[in-house]
């Protein structure tokens, strides 16, 4: 049975045909007395009620619409959509993987709404989580917004300023801000090598730290803009928590994944030269060939917005499921910077002219 009163060919119908008028068009007395109906007098007797006119067809609309009223907005919602031509009509936009480049969230247009989880990506042999070792989730102080400074040094990494602004959803609450969710960041410096890890650098833990997702449903961090080592594109590492007390244990993370950075930007910052080494090892590689994002980058490109002088703006979207389960990312391909045998790390931690020994 047809759940809705009125379909694309029976709301045509609604008018009746000419024949169906009070008077046959050939009729006598069409010629002297003008047509009525539904107690309205028509502009074009000689025509079908589908062929009054706009504003006849506009007046019969708002009169319909008054009708469907009394049935309750879901019920008339229903009839309207049933009535429509199916043009321009309104929809919830899911954003599904083509493969490409698609255009970037804006920065909190609230223009579409997606319905997909955010892609799972590795955290890489450098996750600093304690799931491979080094741990600074343990350390006190990781909660802070400021990542260019190490904890408990006074190393502090240098390199293009930036702002990152992630905003955090759940899809299993119609998208609602994921409030009190925690979010932990990390990534390389401008050389490319990560904090914990290689020599000179397990005692440091700058680029790495947790914030807490406000009633906004955002996380802001301070850092520098990552180099481009070896073998992959330029990128930000994050793990999302259920809340603050989660984040001693890696395993609590509901999900896992990373951001590409703009190609534009990133040879903008390279042309410093605290990024050396990494403009060649750009030009060596590309969003199809990483060996992460090859299989599409549409939700994990970030929007990037400002120069050089005054900092960049870094903003992504991240719609995470709660009520799934995390599932591991599949193997990326082999390469330079791509899975090695599941040992150790390189010694140097990475950097624009080392390759890295494992999937980052």
């Amino acid at each position: 049975m047809n759940r809705y009163p009125l379909t694309r060919h029976s709301a045509r119908r609604a008018f009746p045909a000419a024949s169906e008028s009070r008077d046959p068009v050939d009729s006598p007395a069409a010629e002297t007395r003008p047509r009525i109906w539904q107690g309205r007098r028509l502009d074009r007797p000689q025509e079908d009620i589908e062929d009054q006119g706009l504003a006849f067809d506009l007046d019969t609309l708002v009169t319909r619409r008054r009708t469907i009223g009394a049935l309750g907005a879901g019920a008339a919602a229903m009839v309207l959509a049933a009535c429509g031509s199916g043009t321009g009509a309104a929809t919830t936009g899911t954003t599904a993987s083509d493969g490409g480049g698609a255009a970037a969230s804006d920065g909190g247009s609230d223009a579409t709404t997606t319905t997909t989880e955010m892609p799972t990506e590795t955290a890489g042999p450098y996750p600093g989580d304690g799931s491979n070792g080094a741990d600074v989730l343990e350390i006190s102080g990781v909660e802070r917004s400021d990542l260019r400074s190490s904890i408990d040094t006074e190393t502090v990494a240098e390199g293009a300023l930036i702002t990152l602004t992630m905003t955090v959803t759940d899809l299993a609450a119609d998208g609602a801000a994921m409030t009190g969710a925690a979010v932990y960041v990390w990534h390389c410096d401008a050389q490319g090598a990560y904090s914990m890890y290689g020599d000179g650098l397990t005692d440091e833990t700058y680029l790495r730290g947790v914030q807490v997702v406000g009633d906004e449903g955002t996380v802001e961090f301070t850092s520098i803009f990552p180099g481009c080592y070896s073998g992959r594109w330029p990128h930000i590492h994050f793990e999302v928590f259920p809340d603050i007390d989660s984040i001693t244990d890696a395993g609590n993370a509901v999900l896992t994944s990373q951001l590409a950075l703009p190609e534009e930007t990133s040879v903008e910052v390279y042309a410093s030269s605290l990024y050396d080494g990494s403009t060649e090892n750009l030009d060596d590689t590309s969003l199809e060939s990483d060996n992460v994002f090859s299989d599409g980058w549409d939700m994990q490109l970030a929007t990037v917005t400002g120069d050089a002088d005054a900092g960049y703006l870094v903003h992504i979207d991240v719609p995470i499921d709660t009520s799934t389960t995390e599932e591991a990312p599949a193997s990326a391909p082999g390469g330079a910077g791509g899975p090695g045998d599941g040992g150790e790390p390189p010694a140097d931690g990475g950097g624009p002219m080392g390759e890295p020994g494992e999937e980052e």
